[in-house]
């Protein structure tokens, strides 16, 4: 921000020339404009002019005074929200009375966000262009929401709540950590603690630091601009952050603003960013990553509107030089670090006690925190007229362009892909080669729909060659046919940094495939996107984003060749935790089944699938008609042997679906009657939780017709745990007395397939002791002495297999 500046002399002689820039320039409130922000802004308004976005410089300098304005207004509203039950617009001190009981809220964080957003809220007005925005610490929420409600920015659910004035804004202090309930248990406010579904703008929730850091890169498409307001905490703590140059092309990425808010505190402690040479240090390390770091005031809205500007000037200059052929990539990425104390604008400032609740004690008991709050609010205060003013000021900038709350990443809602032809097959094959096939072909059916694949570690390993050919590594300097600058799979050895890569990505299309047992790394950022768009859907706006598959392969049961680190089912687990209309967790057994799922998981909108399938080679247990009632239904019938007392033998997964049948062959040697059962998607047979997730369940007399009650004795042999099975499934097995369920019991190690299955008591022979259990007859019955012996761990193993 320093060539080209003017000096302080020729801006106090443009302060003479300049009322409104002289006016500007005295500051308001808390905000003081520093020399060098004070010359950003002469030079931002010149740029403007020259670009016609705006009529003359004064036009510029009178909103930047109203920026000012709501700004403090923002301030003052976010610290009543914390403390007070009541506003006073006419700025006398509040009274006991006024004051909350319970104050609650992550106040100083939130007050260093409003000059930040409102920033961003002031070179939207200038500019005449809606750019999206993302806020990582999303327990900042209260200066988003005060400022969206004093510049009109809201849902309809949101202004029908708090727009009608003085009781509009009580109302919104009142529900702000107001733990109010609706009769479901749901909240009842259209508030929350963290960025929600009602938040106007809000694309993710920021409750779990370090993903925004990971995901902002990938959010925007070409011609648009997203602002990420990034965590010093998180900047810390979160690997993969510092990539981002490594993946951002202009031909497939829009412009994408990182500023960081480096208040230099977390909740108890100063963050290494907390001191000069933290915060020296960083710059330095975001340089060698490939950054372009541009520290400013972070005190000032104004200082944001003109970085912002800056930021968005040197990365398309960037770009021009890059198609000239003077750059490479990696681009040096403008990166902002806005300097601040944690809490800034009000008592405590730069203190721990800031983060959460700054006064000494509760005001409504206490009166020197009541004295020192109506101290601190204030040089905060703005009168209805002033702030009616700068509110019309704003507004009048708006130039026809969509609300900040209707910005492109908020609406997205790609047009639906293309479905490439299906082929299935006859023969043993790994069920990957179906993921592979279909992929490849469903991006080049639809060209414009950004692709992204997320790869940990082996994509060839995992048997995804093709789409490695077709879509390549995406790196800076390629060293083989197999990478390139622009392709489409972002590979490193951080499962959440690639797995944020296609979370991010809502406007194309996805694939991710990783080792069973680690996927669990993705949890966290897997569950935050559910979360958000369970949200959007119960507000009445459905994620409209095309669903895609988290694949889990190189599983449990096939990566017995390495050490029990390698051996989880705990991800199918976790998600099948989660609301089944958001996440439906799939176990294809083979080729035929896994292509017949693809369809509709690409179809699918706001919802995410976990398929938990082998990357070897397995037989075709379904053709094609099959696999497509197995894709509609969620189970079938495999076979059935008439007999007295029949059993009813249900398999989950592919390995147990080969294990099952070799159990059956035995009860039809002994005639014991059976059905075998297949279950690919065990959550649609489950109890539903509420309302919408009825409709994820399997169709009416589906259920009836696969698990007759008259087969009343049952075993499950599951790819997962057995508890967690069993609870989830208890509506298929009613009666613990008459149904076995056997799975992975936590034990492994360097073993085979057989192995793994021997050691987790889930083989064949499990399964008939099971079922000489459930029929009371001895083990003998159905197994030879042998056999037996084995199974009860006193005999030699290698008989099983």
């Amino acid at each position: 921000m320093s060539q080209l500046l003017p000096s302080l002399a020729e801006l106090d002689q443009h302060a003479e020339a300049q009322p409104a820039f002289a006016a500007w320039r005295a500051g308001y409130g808390p905000f003081e404009h520093a020399p060098q922000t004070q010359a950003a802004v002469f030079r931002l308004a010149h740029q403007l002019v020259q670009a016609n976005l705006q009529p003359d410089v004064d036009s510029v300098y009178r909103l930047l005074s109203a920026v000012d304005r709501l700004g403090s207004a923002g301030l003052w509203l976010v610290v009543h929200m914390t403390y007070a039950r009541r506003v006073r617009l006419d700025g006398a001190p509040l009274e006991a009375e006024d004051f909350k009981e319970m104050p609650e809220g992550h106040t100083g964080g939130a007050l260093n966000m409003v000059p930040a957003y409102v920033g961003y809220l002031g070179l939207n007005a200038l500019t005449g262009s809606t750019r999206g925005w993302l806020m990582g610490q999303g327990h900042c929420v209260a200066a988003i929401e005060a400022l969206n409600l004093l510049t009109g920015n809201l849902h309809p659910e949101q202004e029908q709540a708090y727009a009608d004035g003085e009781t509009g804004m009580n109302r919104l202090l009142q529900d702000f950590y107001g733990y109010h309930q609706a009769s479901d248990g749901s909240p009842a406010a259209p508030l929350g603690s963290h960025v929600n579904a009602h938040t106007a703008g809000g694309i993710a929730e920021g409750g779990y630091l370090g993903f925004a850091e990971l995901q902002y890169a990938h959010i925007p498409l070409p011609g648009e601009t997203l602002v990420a307001f990034l965590s010093d905490g998180a900047a810390e703590e979160q690997r993969g952050s510092d990539w981002i140059p490594r993946w951002w092309r202009a031909e497939d990425c829009g412009l994408a603003l990182p500023v960081m808010i480096a208040n230099g505190r977390r909740i108890e402690q100063r963050t290494q960013l907390g001191t000069h040479e933290g915060l020296e240090g960083f710059r330095q390390h975001l340089a060698g990553c490939g950054f372009d770091p541009i520290p400013f005031d972070g005190r000032d809205p104004a200082a944001f509107v003109c970085i912002l500007w800056e930021m968005e000037q040197r990365l398309a200059r960037r770009v021009e030089e890059k198609a000239r052929g003077i750059l490479n990539y990696p681009l040096p990425i403008p990166y902002g670090i806005a300097e601040t104390v944690k809490g800034f604008g009000f008592y405590g400032a730069g203190s721990n006690a800031a983060h959460n609740l700054p006064l000494p004690a509760n005001p409504r008991l206490d009166a020197e925190s009541r004295e020192l709050f109506n101290q601190h609010v204030a040089p905060l205060f703005v009168a209805q007229e002033e702030l009616q003013a700068a509110r019309t000021l704003l507004a009048r900038n708006r130039q026809g362009r969509p609300l900040e709350r209707d910005n492109p990443m908020a609406l997205r809602r790609p047009p639906a892909p293309v479905m490439p032809r299906l082929s299935f097959r006859d023969d043993s094959c790994s069920p990957m080669a179906a993921v592979d096939e279909f992929f490849v072909e469903l991006v080049r059916a639809n060209p414009g729909l950004r692709p992204r694949v997320g790869n940990p570690d082996e994509l060839a390993s995992n048997r995804l060659g093709g789409v490695l050919r077709a879509l390549k590594h995406r790196v800076i300097d390629p060293e083989n046919e197999l990478e390139a600058v622009d392709g489409s799979i972002i590979t490193a050895l951080n499962e959440e940094a690639v797995v944020s890569a296609c979370l991010a990505n809502q406007g194309g299309l996805n694939l991710v495939a990783s080792y069973e047992a680690f996927c669990v790394k993705m949890l966290g950022a897997v569950r935050q996107t559910l979360i958000f768009a369970r949200l959007q859907k119960e507000a009445g706006r459905p994620a409209g984003w095309l669903g895609w598959p988290l694949i889990a392969t190189s599983h449990t049961w096939e990566n017995g060749k390495n050490q029990q680190s390698h051996q989880d089912t705990t991800f199918c687990e976790a998600l099948l935790g989660e609301m089944n209309d958001m996440v439906r967790v799939l176990f294809p057994a083979d080729h035929n089944s896994a292509k017949a799922l693809l369809p509709s998981i690409y179809q699918a909108r706001g919802q995410l699938a976990c398929l938990v399938m082998p990357k070897r080679e397995r037989p075709q247990f379904f053709d094609q008609a099959q696999a497509e009632r197995l894709a509609r239904d969620g189970a079938i019938v495999v076979e059935e042997y008439q007999g007295d007392d029949p059993l009813l033998l249900i398999a989950c997964g592919s390995y147990q679906l080969s294990e099952m049948r070799r159990a059956a062959a035995r009860l039809k040697e002994a005639e014991c009657g059976y059905r075998l059962v297949y279950l690919q998607e065990p959550g649609r047979f489950r109890a539903p939780r509420d309302r919408w997730e009825i409709e994820a369940l399997a169709s009416d007399g589906v259920a009836e017709r696969l698990f007759p009650d008259r087969l009343e004795m049952r075993v499950l042999l599951t790819h997962m745990r057995p508890e967690v099975a069993r609870g989830h499934l208890w509506p298929i097995l009613p009666d613990a007395r008459k149904s076995s369920v056997l799975g992975y019991r936590n034990r492994g190690g360097t073993l085979d397939e057989s192995g793994m299955q021997f050691a987790n008591r889930a083989t064949w022979a499990n399964v008939l002791a099971a079922c000489a259990r459930l029929r009371n007859v001895p083990r003998t019955a159905l197994l030879t002495p042998d056999e037996a012996a084995a199974v009860a761990g006193k005999g030699d193993p290698e008989i099983l297999r």
